[in-house]
């Protein structure tokens, strides 16, 4: 009778050590560009965020791989025309449930919708040592330009297993999706603010390649924010 009780004890615990083991994280991104922050010919325009995407990993390079053509599996979608969608419908049939989403609706609105200056979005998860998080997000000003961290993504645990929290924004960069021919940044008429509807511009049949400084001259300032905190 003991030995029977035994196992299913076993079992309750070690469930409760797999529990112990996870922890609930919150991300925070935040557009702090200003006014001035985007200059061009024709003067300063304001500079959106989009809804975008979320996934932890435990492998590299899930949403993308660096100086790799574009994987036909969403990002397209996101960095063009800021649509979540494509993307978040392949994360959910090929990642495990839970480990994936969308962000789209700003701090305090009534429903979706771009991130204005000053705006915030915040999503919610729960992540197991050895995990890391990617996401991407639209430049709005932009043919196909977005933020998103190394493919690698930003690692939730240290060395020692122990959660990170705090301002990871210096693991944000700004990616060139290659998908679509680059206008000026804020002026072109095929991006997402001013063309005619999705997929509207002219496919560049480029690679996903980190943007180099001068590839963006009249950002005075910066756009995002990431700041990651642990739920008590």
């Amino acid at each position: 009778m003991k030995r029977a009780l035994i196992l299913p004890t076993l079992f309750l615990l070690s469930g409760l050590v797999l529990a112990q083991e996870r922890t609930s994280f919150t991300v925070r991104i935040e557009n702090v560009s200003v006014g001035d922050t985007l200059k061009t010919m024709s003067g300063s325009v304001p500079v959106p965020l989009a809804p975008g995407n979320w996934v932890l990993h435990k492998d590299v390079a899930p949403l993308f791989s660096r100086n790799e053509v574009d994987r036909g599996q969403g990002l397209e979608n996101n960095a063009e025309d800021g649509n979540p969608s494509v993307l978040e419908l392949y994360l959910a049939e090929t990642m495990m449930a839970g480990t994936s989403g969308v962000f789209n609706t700003p701090v305090g609105a009534e429903g979706p919708g771009p991130l204005l200056p000053g705006g915030v979005y915040e999503f919610s998860f729960e992540a197991a040592p050895s995990y890391a998080l990617s996401f991407a997000t639209m430049f709005v000003q932009s043919n196909d330009w977005f933020f998103a961290p190394a493919e690698s993504g930003i690692a939730l645990f240290n060395g020692n297993g122990d959660p990170v929290s705090g301002d990871v924004t210096s693991q944000v960069l700004l990616w060139n999706a290659g998908t679509e021919v680059d206008e000026e940044p804020g002026t072109g008429s095929y991006q997402a603010p001013r063309q005619p509807g999705p997929n509207s511009g002219v496919n560049e049949e480029g690679v996903v390649r980190l943007l180099a400084g001068d590839e963006a001259p009249h950002l005075t300032g910066p756009v995002i924010r990431v700041t990651i905190t642990i739920n008590n």
